[in-house]
């Protein structure tokens, strides 16, 4: 290595731990005062404190590193280039390029590191923190209710919501995940989350309970509620909660995510079958680039049709058909449009749980990569603005930083709705942060 590449790495390395040392310590004081409420009146030793918080400084650090990073990265070449020792080394014949690829040397092993970090101690240090927030809670414990996704947390049952206030959600959908030969769905206007001693109460409003034999549709039960109520032992939850194959996506490893992909594909092809077979018995035409609203559409048709080959029957042979006749084949096909709209709903809910896997498994290796676009960013940053103090390098980091973390943030959302695709919503922060830190490179080269 040479003795300017050892130079800017030395000069790289002091701002680096400093911005790490003070961003992490600022990132955790805000954690401690979020959490302290949750540690008083529970009669807690110390020792359960600190190790609840040394676990949850993981998450800290993995956003951290790349803050500083950045801040590191501008405040040294800023100060550089106010000491005119950039000036001198151009004057030299060292181009910026040479100048500013120490820096992205140390952001890509700051992001090597990173990245065995995220894969192998992070979700092992996330896991165990909720599993000791549980033994916290556990006088009064929660269920973790997410907005719009699946919750398989509830032993019997699977669950989701469309809005959350508190323990209060709207629109609620429950399926039951009994392997017999009948299923049981559960809708609801309203719903809320309430726990007594050693179980859990799910209390439910204004909805319907639907019962159908898996075996043959035409058995279907329609139950209408204006409160209904659903106990939980604490028991099972918590034992449930605490198995290996209910980590969720941030507290799994790669390999761990791509099993949960594929069994959850493999779930989806057994609706799928499910589904044709459905179709098949009621002799409605299938393909798979059919959706729900075609299928129904269809189903409508045959309504139509089988109305008109009842009226012609009647007018042909002038016997008037029973009207219990009518209703039985009427309830049939609203009980397999019923059917289908509940298979599509968990189509849809495993595809989402999939995109969900998808881009954690993409951010395990994009925030350690923007650690070395970071670099290459901050350094012309520096450059440019000529000045490598702590206000100014810090206030121009945390900007950046910023709108990559919101566009980080953004297109994960609209991943996991399934609005966009996993690898572009995940990776389209870098993309967008290249092309940034390439212009910086080149209005820097540019400068004399």
């Amino acid at each position: 290595m040479s003795t300017l590449n050892k130079y800017l790495i030395k000069e790289s390395l002091i701002p680096f731990l400093l911005s790490l040392g003070v961003i992490t310590m600022v990132l955790f004081l805000q954690f401690l005062i979020r959490a302290v409420d949750r540690f008083l009146g529970k009669g807690l030793d110390v020792w359960i404190i600190l190790e609840y918080l040394y676990l949850n400084l993981a998450w800290i650090i993995a956003l951290s590193v790349p803050m500083s990073l950045l801040i590191s990265t501008v405040m040294t070449y800023g100060r550089m280039s106010q000491d005119n020792e950039v000036t001198a080394l151009k004057a030299a014949g060292v181009s910026v390029f040479s100048i500013i690829k120490p820096a992205v040397l140390f952001g890509g092993l700051i992001g090597l590191l990173l990245c065995l970090f995220n894969n192998f101690v992070l979700p092992d240090m996330n896991y165990h923190a909720r599993l000791l927030a549980k033994d916290i809670y556990q006088k009064k414990p929660e269920l973790t209710i997410e907005p719009g996704y699946f919750i398989n947390t509830i032993p019997q049952y699977s669950m989701i919501v469309r809005e959350m206030d508190g323990n209060e959600f709207k629109d609620v959908k429950i399926f039951s995940k009994s392997s017999g030969s009948e299923q049981t769905t559960i809708y609801a206007d309203k719903g809320k989350l309430t726990s007594n001693q050693d179980i859990v109460i799910l209390d439910l409003e204004n909805g319907e309970i639907h019962e159908i034999d898996l075996e043959n549709y035409n058995h279907y039960r329609k139950i209408k509620f204006s409160t209904h109520q659903i106990t939980i032992s604490i028991d099972d939850l918590l034992l449930n909660r605490s198995s290996e194959s209910v980590r969720t996506d941030r507290e799994m490893k790669v390999p761990q995510m791509i099993e949960k992909i594929k069994k959850n594909e493999q779930y989806t092809v057994q609706i799928d079958k499910r589904i044709k077979t459905l179709l098949e018995n009621n002799k409605i035409q299938w393909n798979k680039d059919m959706n729900l609203d075609s299928i129904l559409m269809a189903i409508e048709v045959l309504k139509e049709n089988n109305e008109q080959i009842t009226a012609d029957k009647i007018y042909q042979d002038g016997i008037s058909i029973p009207e219990y006749e009518k209703k039985e084949k009427l309830r049939s096909f609203n009980n397999i449009s019923r059917q289908l709209e509940n298979e599509f709903m968990l189509i849809s809910n495993y595809e989402k749980m999939n995109n969900k896997y998808l881009v954690e498994i993409h951010k395990k290796f994009t925030l350690a990569f923007a650690c070395l676009l970071f670099a290459m960013t901050g350094a012309p940053l520096g450059i440019l603005v000529r000045r490598g103090g702590i206000t100014i390098a810090s206030g121009l980091s945390i900007v950046f930083f910023l709108v990559y973390y919101i566009l980080l943030i953004w297109g994960e959302q609209l991943a996991d709705r399934n609005l966009l695709d996993p690898t572009f919503g995940s990776w389209m922060p870098n993309i967008i942060l290249f092309i940034v830190g390439g212009i910086l490179l080149f209005l820097s080269d540019k400068q004399n």
